[in-house]
Protein backbone atom coordinates (compact mmCIF):
# COMPACT_ATOMS: atom_id res chain seq x y z
CA UNK A 1 0.00 0.00 0.00
CA UNK A 2 1.04 3.31 -0.80
CA UNK A 3 -1.43 6.09 0.41
CA UNK A 4 -0.59 7.14 4.28
CA UNK A 5 -3.48 6.76 5.84
CA UNK A 6 -3.07 8.43 9.01
CA UNK A 7 -3.20 11.46 6.79
CA UNK A 8 -6.46 11.01 5.10
CA UNK A 9 -7.78 10.18 8.97
CA UNK A 10 -7.29 13.70 9.19
CA UNK A 11 -9.71 14.81 7.12
CA UNK A 12 -12.27 13.89 9.92
CA UNK A 13 -10.71 17.14 11.29
CA UNK A 14 -13.06 19.20 8.60
CA UNK A 15 -16.71 18.24 9.59
CA UNK A 16 -18.11 20.10 6.40
CA UNK A 17 -15.34 17.37 4.87
CA UNK A 18 -17.22 14.67 2.72
CA UNK A 19 -15.25 12.11 5.29
CA UNK A 20 -17.19 13.23 7.98
CA UNK A 21 -20.43 13.55 6.50
CA UNK A 22 -19.68 9.74 5.74
CA UNK A 23 -18.84 9.26 9.13
CA UNK A 24 -22.44 10.57 10.47
CA UNK A 25 -24.05 8.41 7.93
CA UNK A 26 -22.29 5.23 9.31
CA UNK A 27 -23.26 6.18 12.67
CA UNK A 28 -26.75 6.70 11.97
CA UNK A 29 -27.29 3.76 9.69
CA UNK A 30 -24.86 1.90 12.71
CA UNK A 31 -27.89 2.62 15.59
CA UNK A 32 -31.12 1.92 13.62
CA UNK A 33 -29.59 -1.80 13.21
CA UNK A 34 -29.05 -1.42 16.39
CA UNK A 35 -32.26 -0.30 17.46
CA UNK A 36 -34.06 -3.00 16.34
CA UNK A 37 -34.11 -6.03 18.77
CA UNK A 38 -33.36 -6.24 22.51
CA UNK A 39 -30.66 -9.65 22.29
CA UNK A 40 -27.34 -9.63 22.12
CA UNK A 41 -25.55 -8.51 18.94
CA UNK A 42 -22.13 -9.49 17.62
CA UNK A 43 -20.61 -6.85 15.30
CA UNK A 44 -17.80 -7.46 12.66
CA UNK A 45 -15.98 -4.36 11.11
CA UNK A 46 -13.09 -4.57 8.72
CA UNK A 47 -10.82 -2.40 7.74
CA UNK A 48 -12.27 -0.17 11.26
CA UNK A 49 -9.37 2.24 11.63
CA UNK A 50 -9.44 3.79 14.50
CA UNK A 51 -12.95 2.77 15.61
CA UNK A 52 -14.81 6.24 15.24
CA UNK A 53 -17.34 4.66 12.91
CA UNK A 54 -18.17 2.19 15.78
CA UNK A 55 -17.44 3.26 19.16
CA UNK A 56 -19.34 6.12 19.86
CA UNK A 57 -22.79 4.25 18.81
CA UNK A 58 -21.49 1.16 21.02
CA UNK A 59 -21.78 3.84 23.96
CA UNK A 60 -25.10 4.75 23.24
CA UNK A 61 -26.78 1.15 22.74
CA UNK A 62 -28.67 -0.34 25.63
CA UNK A 63 -28.04 -4.15 23.76
CA UNK A 64 -25.08 -6.34 24.77
CA UNK A 65 -22.96 -6.09 21.72
CA UNK A 66 -20.05 -8.61 21.05
CA UNK A 67 -17.13 -6.62 18.90
CA UNK A 68 -14.33 -7.27 17.06
CA UNK A 69 -12.81 -4.51 14.73
CA UNK A 70 -10.07 -5.61 12.45
CA UNK A 71 -7.50 -3.41 11.16
CA UNK A 72 -3.78 -4.15 9.55
CA UNK A 73 -2.12 -0.65 11.19
CA UNK A 74 -0.90 -0.87 14.31
CA UNK A 75 -1.25 3.01 15.24
CA UNK A 76 -4.74 3.02 14.19
CA UNK A 77 -5.33 -0.07 15.68
CA UNK A 78 -3.71 1.61 19.03
CA UNK A 79 -5.94 4.41 18.97
CA UNK A 80 -9.44 2.19 18.39
CA UNK A 81 -8.23 0.42 21.37
CA UNK A 82 -7.54 3.36 23.43
CA UNK A 83 -10.32 5.08 22.16
CA UNK A 84 -12.72 1.66 23.55
CA UNK A 85 -11.17 1.98 26.57
CA UNK A 86 -11.95 5.51 27.44
CA UNK A 87 -15.61 5.22 26.61
CA UNK A 88 -15.64 1.83 28.53
CA UNK A 89 -17.28 -0.53 25.95
CA UNK A 90 -15.57 -3.60 25.47
CA UNK A 91 -14.19 -4.42 22.46
CA UNK A 92 -11.90 -6.63 20.44
CA UNK A 93 -9.32 -5.26 18.54
CA UNK A 94 -7.14 -6.91 16.41
CA UNK A 95 -3.95 -5.43 14.55
CA UNK A 96 -4.21 -8.08 11.40
CA UNK A 97 -4.52 -8.06 7.52
CA UNK A 98 -8.80 -7.76 7.55
CA UNK A 99 -8.50 -9.44 4.04
CA UNK A 100 -7.50 -12.61 5.58
CA UNK A 101 -10.76 -14.88 6.54
CA UNK A 102 -8.70 -16.29 9.63
CA UNK A 103 -8.76 -12.78 10.99
CA UNK A 104 -11.78 -12.90 12.04
CA UNK A 105 -13.24 -16.17 11.45
CA UNK A 106 -13.97 -17.39 14.76
CA UNK A 107 -16.57 -14.76 15.09
CA UNK A 108 -18.78 -16.22 12.61
CA UNK A 109 -21.51 -15.82 11.95
CA UNK A 110 -22.32 -12.21 12.83
CA UNK A 111 -25.27 -10.19 12.85
CA UNK A 112 -23.51 -7.06 11.76
CA UNK A 113 -20.65 -6.83 9.20
CA UNK A 114 -19.07 -3.58 8.72
CA UNK A 115 -17.17 -2.74 5.31
CA UNK A 116 -16.78 0.75 5.05
CA UNK A 117 -13.62 1.83 3.24
CA UNK A 118 -12.91 -1.70 1.97
CA UNK A 119 -14.38 -1.38 -1.68
CA UNK A 120 -12.99 1.88 -2.88
CA UNK A 121 -9.54 0.40 -2.60
CA UNK A 122 -9.67 -3.03 -3.87
CA UNK A 123 -9.99 -4.71 -7.33
CA UNK A 124 -13.47 -5.69 -8.55
CA UNK A 125 -12.60 -9.04 -8.20
CA UNK A 126 -12.38 -8.57 -4.50
CA UNK A 127 -15.33 -6.52 -4.01
CA UNK A 128 -17.12 -9.10 -5.97
CA UNK A 129 -15.56 -11.64 -3.60
CA UNK A 130 -16.08 -10.25 -0.41
CA UNK A 131 -20.07 -9.71 -1.59
CA UNK A 132 -20.51 -13.25 -2.06
CA UNK A 133 -18.75 -14.50 0.99
CA UNK A 134 -21.29 -11.74 3.18
CA UNK A 135 -23.76 -14.51 2.75
CA UNK A 136 -21.81 -16.80 4.84
CA UNK A 137 -20.64 -14.55 7.57
CA UNK A 138 -23.90 -13.41 8.42
CA UNK A 139 -26.44 -14.10 10.44
CA UNK A 140 -30.41 -14.58 9.54
CA UNK A 141 -31.61 -11.29 8.75
CA UNK A 142 -28.02 -10.18 9.43
CA UNK A 143 -27.49 -6.68 7.96
CA UNK A 144 -24.35 -5.10 6.16
CA UNK A 145 -23.18 -1.49 6.14
CA UNK A 146 -20.97 -1.09 3.17
CA UNK A 147 -19.53 2.75 1.70
CA UNK A 148 -18.00 3.65 -1.84
CA UNK A 149 -17.14 6.69 -2.82
CA UNK A 150 -17.62 8.21 -6.48
CA UNK A 151 -14.84 9.83 -8.34
CA UNK A 152 -12.49 9.67 -6.01
CA UNK A 153 -9.50 11.27 -6.90
CA UNK A 154 -6.73 8.12 -7.63
CA UNK A 155 -9.09 5.64 -7.55
CA UNK A 156 -7.80 2.58 -8.89
CA UNK A 157 -10.19 0.84 -9.80
CA UNK A 158 -12.83 3.01 -12.33
CA UNK A 159 -15.89 0.92 -12.64
CA UNK A 160 -18.03 -0.23 -16.24
CA UNK A 161 -21.19 1.50 -16.51
CA UNK A 162 -23.94 -1.57 -16.48
CA UNK A 163 -24.75 -4.24 -13.92
CA UNK A 164 -22.20 -7.26 -15.33
CA UNK A 165 -19.48 -7.29 -12.87
CA UNK A 166 -17.38 -10.08 -14.76
CA UNK A 167 -17.16 -7.32 -17.86
CA UNK A 168 -13.86 -5.80 -18.71
CA UNK A 169 -12.14 -2.90 -16.79
CA UNK A 170 -11.76 0.09 -18.58
CA UNK A 171 -8.06 1.47 -18.93
CA UNK A 172 -9.49 5.34 -18.96
CA UNK A 173 -10.86 7.10 -15.93
CA UNK A 174 -14.53 7.63 -15.52
CA UNK A 175 -15.82 9.80 -17.92
CA UNK A 176 -18.03 12.48 -17.10
CA UNK A 177 -21.50 11.06 -16.47
CA UNK A 178 -20.56 7.73 -16.87
CA UNK A 179 -22.20 5.55 -14.25
CA UNK A 180 -21.33 5.65 -10.40
CA UNK A 181 -19.32 2.75 -9.09
CA UNK A 182 -21.06 2.39 -5.89
CA UNK A 183 -24.63 1.38 -8.15
CA UNK A 184 -22.43 -1.64 -9.06
CA UNK A 185 -21.70 -2.37 -5.63
CA UNK A 186 -25.24 -1.93 -4.64
CA UNK A 187 -26.67 -4.48 -7.78
CA UNK A 188 -24.18 -6.92 -6.41
CA UNK A 189 -25.62 -7.10 -2.88
CA UNK A 190 -29.39 -7.44 -4.56
CA UNK A 191 -28.19 -9.71 -6.83
CA UNK A 192 -26.52 -11.46 -4.03
CA UNK A 193 -29.73 -12.23 -2.10
CA UNK A 194 -29.75 -9.42 0.44
CA UNK A 195 -32.33 -6.81 0.27
CA UNK A 196 -31.62 -3.11 0.74
CA UNK A 197 -32.65 -1.44 3.91
CA UNK A 198 -31.02 2.28 3.29
CA UNK A 199 -28.77 3.85 0.31
CA UNK A 200 -27.25 7.18 0.77
CA UNK A 201 -26.11 9.34 -2.08
CA UNK A 202 -26.04 12.99 -1.09
CA UNK A 203 -26.37 15.27 -4.58
CA UNK A 204 -23.45 17.37 -3.13
CA UNK A 205 -20.94 15.09 -1.85
CA UNK A 206 -18.69 11.96 -3.21
CA UNK A 207 -19.56 8.67 -0.76
CA UNK A 208 -21.77 6.72 -1.00
CA UNK A 209 -23.68 4.77 2.25
CA UNK A 210 -25.62 1.34 1.23
CA UNK A 211 -27.16 -1.18 4.22
CA UNK A 212 -28.77 -4.45 3.42
CA UNK A 213 -30.12 -7.35 5.05
CA UNK A 214 -29.96 -11.16 4.40
CA UNK A 215 -32.40 -13.20 4.52
CA UNK A 216 -30.85 -16.54 3.85
CA UNK A 217 -27.73 -17.23 4.97
CA UNK A 218 -25.25 -19.39 3.17
CA UNK A 219 -23.21 -22.31 3.69
CA UNK A 220 -20.59 -22.04 1.06
CA UNK A 221 -17.15 -22.34 2.52
CA UNK A 222 -15.21 -18.81 2.88
CA UNK A 223 -11.68 -18.30 1.13
CA UNK A 224 -8.66 -17.90 2.19
CA UNK A 225 -8.95 -14.46 1.53
CA UNK A 226 -11.50 -11.75 0.63
CA UNK A 227 -9.37 -8.49 -0.70
CA UNK A 228 -5.76 -7.09 -0.75
CA UNK A 229 -5.68 -3.24 -0.65
CA UNK A 230 -4.12 -1.90 -3.70
CA UNK A 231 -3.37 1.63 -2.54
Amino acid sequence: MTRDWHSWHREYEDPASSLSRRLEEVRIRLAALLEVGTGPVRLLSLCAGDGRDTIPVLVGSERHIETVLVELDQELGEAAGAAARAAGVDVDVRTRDAGLVAAWSDTLPVDVLMLCGVFGNVADADVERTVTAARSMLSSGGAVIWTRGHRVPDDPHPIRSGPGPSDPIPSDPIPSGQADPAEWVRGLFTAGGFEEVAFVKPADASFRVGVARLATPSDAPLPERLFSFSR
